[in-house]
């Protein structure tokens, strides 16, 4: 019996092929854009393989941060497809304010209504987004509205993770190949604690006071008041060094008491209070 052994990058090759088909065979699509690499590079090919069938849209509130809007503004000019921003009012669904677990999916549910509402606007068949296959077993709430909302994500579909995208980001030159993983302003504020836009500016000013001194990863979780402030590990002995501008700069952007988290930065550190949740399909 002879056995073919399909090698990674042959694997790679027809991983990259399936996201490529697929979204020719959408005809038209509007990409959910947040500024990411994720969404970028769907983004990146779809403009490559649709020309002006594909188009980018980015939903723009309170808890998007202006660099995420920034960034997604460049992106989409660097790869050539056209860009729409497109307000949102999560923040006048009390669900979403009240801040549960579930706050995400009622974000999502926002952003999604408004997108697919676009999409028909605009003659587009088919709304996708920048999940991947490394998403599909956290906690996402998000992934529900995607699901009842028939957004697809071409990227998890074919079996595409955080690693393989930023190789393939790289290769067709895109800047932010090798860009932090980013979230909402909201998922700093702990679960029970209302968002309120108060919140979510002084974290995104905290944020970015923290950048302004060289660290290029961090989050600032806003303990009513009090910033804990996550970094990389590898930072942290510097970041001690530099407390006093890191106090500085986090008080002057609003927060009354500053610590530095000695485990460092943990995508949805947050989620700890959370029970054990199964891994989503």
């Amino acid at each position: 019996m002879t056995v073919t052994i399909l090698m990674p990058q042959v694997d790679e090759r027809a991983r990259r092929a399936h996201v490529e088909q697929q979204l020719r065979d959408f005809q038209s699509v509007l990409v959910a854009c947040s500024g990411g690499v994720d969404s970028v590079l769907v983004a990146a090919v779809a403009a490559r393989v649709l020309g002006d069938r594909a188009v980018a849209a980015t939903a723009v509130s309170p808890s998007l941060a202006a660099s995420e809007l920034e960034d997604a503004r460049a992106a989409a000019s660097a790869v050539g497809i056209r860009h729409l921003e497109v307000p949102t009012d999560e923040l006048h669904n009390p669900q979403y304010v009240a801040n549960a677990p579930d706050r995400c999916f009622h974000c999502k549910d926002t952003a999604y209504t408004t997108f697919t509402r676009l999409a028909a606007r605009e003659g587009i068949a088919v709304v996708v987004d920048g999940t991947n296959a490394d998403d599909l077993g956290d906690h996402r709430p998000g992934r529900r509205a995607a699901r009842e909302h028939g957004v697809r994500s071409p990227l998890a579909e074919a079996g595409l993770g955080k690693d393989a995208i930023r190789a393939w980001a790289r290769e067709l030159g895109l800047s932010v190949w090798d860009k932090p993983a980013a979230a909402c302003l909201s998922s700093r504020i702990p679960y029970g604690s209302p968002v309120t836009v108060e919140k979510l500016a002084r974290i995104e000013r905290a944020e970015r006071a923290i950048r302004a001194l060289g660290y290029r990863q961090c989050r600032v979780r806003d303990h009513e008041g009090a910033a804990r402030v996550e970094l990389e590990r590898t930072e942290l002995e510097r970041a001690f060094h530099d407390r006093e501008r890191i106090v500085a700069s986090v008080r002057d952007a609003g927060f009354l008491f500053v610590a530095l988290d000695l485990e460092g930065f943990r995508s949805g550190s947050l989620n700890a209070v959370l029970p054990v949740h199964p891994s989503q399909p």
